[in-house]
């Protein structure tokens, strides 16, 4: 499945982009109808930019569409698609919920075991995030926007399309975030938004220079949490094809989320890198050995800072008897010149050299899971969809370990037995 944000993304986008692809509206109604918040899904067919696209709004139950509803009709005022305002702003009458109590409606919906531990891991990098903003506890977190029943709905939702699906094989275009202001619950703020930038670290954005919040909360961490790498549309052959619908139709570009869904191709012709995983990128090299060995791990760091793929040092044996140290660097072409420039600038060595090679890696996503004392990621490494590697973060793993007084190996094995259960079917 490939997720091209090329407007942005947005929880509605992203289940309208579901539905509009396959997912059965009904099924996804019984999903979500023990939620309890008294509010359910409606969709219709909608034009964006002249691309008719599926619209999710949320409405309180047994509420009549408002007139005007369907074909080309705009948003419903609490829809929180890209291209508005989606923050809601005090005083407007959303319904704010703790994580608690948010976690007590997920564990009351019709979800899969599976699906209500992804939710409320969800919800939880949510307060995370809100946590460490504002600087308070995760317990004092309200979650305003996305603790509304509308917001619950999108991302609750979405786990239950993307588990029907069944595909873990999730690509990411970069997204669109957008520009200028927002108004939010503590003011006028730049875009993205800082819950939504703290969500997608780690992910690639850009802007195409549309004014306007391009990518909400929502989406920022549903296409985060789900992506296991992003780029370019692979090379695949399409089965099915989803567009979710944001809520303002921009004459400028379609105000959609495209889903395309369909099998790797494994070669294809004209394509230089067929293979998934597959990628040019050079080898820069330096023999130092008139260095302080102090200096070399600051140098390390500066070069991973300039976008090295990977550093490592080895100790060679230089003319005249030396003992000396091979500096290896892995870089994206483009990076070249900026690694050049650091090992001149930071190191003693007065000549480089480079090679142009190939890689082929595991597609690699980050998943956040809870465990007593905090949150860990676990980098998980998959092959055309086949999950091959998981493996908790060692710094997340340090960091809980010393808040919580007990052994490093034990966090680290509780965080692998909490991935292998949200990842159990």
């Amino acid at each position: 499945m490939y997720l091209d944000c090329f407007s942005g993304a947005a929880g509605d986008m992203l289940l309208g982009a579901l539905l509009d692809a396959g997912l059965p509206l009904d099924a996804l109604r019984d999903a979500l109808g023990d939620l309890g918040v008294g509010q359910e899904v409606h969709t219709s067919r909608v034009m964006r930019a002249g691309l008719a696209a599926t619209h999710v709004e949320v409405r309180p139950t047994g509420e009549p569409a408002p007139v005007g509803s369907g074909h080309g009709s705009q948003a419903h005022p609490h829809s929180h698609g890209p291209g508005h305002a989606h923050h809601h702003v005090p005083g407007h009458g959303h319904d704010h919920r703790s994580l608690a109590e948010i976690e007590h409606v997920i564990q009351h919906s019709a979800l899969s075991a599976a699906g209500k531990t992804r939710a409320v891991g969800l919800f939880r990098r949510l307060a995370d995030a809100e946590a460490a903003i504002h600087q308070v506890p995760i317990e004092r977190v309200h979650l305003h926007e996305v603790g509304a029943p509308d917001s619950i709905i999108d991302i609750v939702g979405a786990v239950f399309g993307l588990e029907w699906f069944g595909i873990e094989d999730i690509v990411a275009s970069p997204l669109n975030v957008g520009g200028g202001t927002v108004q939010i619950a503590h003011g006028a703020f730049p875009v993205p938004a800082p819950a939504t930038l703290r969500l997608l670290a780690g992910a690639p954005v850009y802007s195409s220079g549309a004014h306007g919040e391009l990518v909400t909360p929502t989406g920022a961490l549903l296409v985060t949490a789900y992506a296991r790498s992003y780029g370019a549309l692979p090379p695949m052959t399409v089965h099915r094809i989803g567009y979710g619908a944001g809520s303002r139709d921009r004459p400028d570009a379609p105000n959609v989320l495209r889903v395309v869904i369909g099998d790797r191709v494994a070669k294809a012709e004209g394509i230089a890198s067929p293979v998934p995983g597959d990628e040019a990128v050079v080898r820069i090299e330096c023999d130092i050995d008139d260095m302080n060995p102090q200096l070399f791990a600051p140098v390390v760091e500066r070069l991973v800072a300039e976008g090295a793929l990977d550093v490592f040092l080895t100790s060679v044996m230089m003319k005249k008897g030396r003992p000396g140290t091979l500096v290896t660097v892995l870089a994206p072409a483009d990076r070249r010149s900026r690694i050049c420039d650091t090992l001149f600038r930071e190191t003693t060595t007065i000549g480089v050299r480079f090679d142009a090679v190939e890689r082929e890696t595991l597609d690699r996503t980050s998943v956040e899971v809870a465990v007593p004392g905090g949150l860990v990621r676990v980098k998980v490494a998959s092959r055309a969809g086949e999950v091959l590697n998981a493996a908790p973060e060692f710094d997340d793993c340090v960091r809980v370990a010393a808040a919580t007084g007990r052994p490093v190996k034990t966090v680290q094995a509780e965080a692998l037995r909490a991935w292998l259960d949200r990842s159990a079917p």
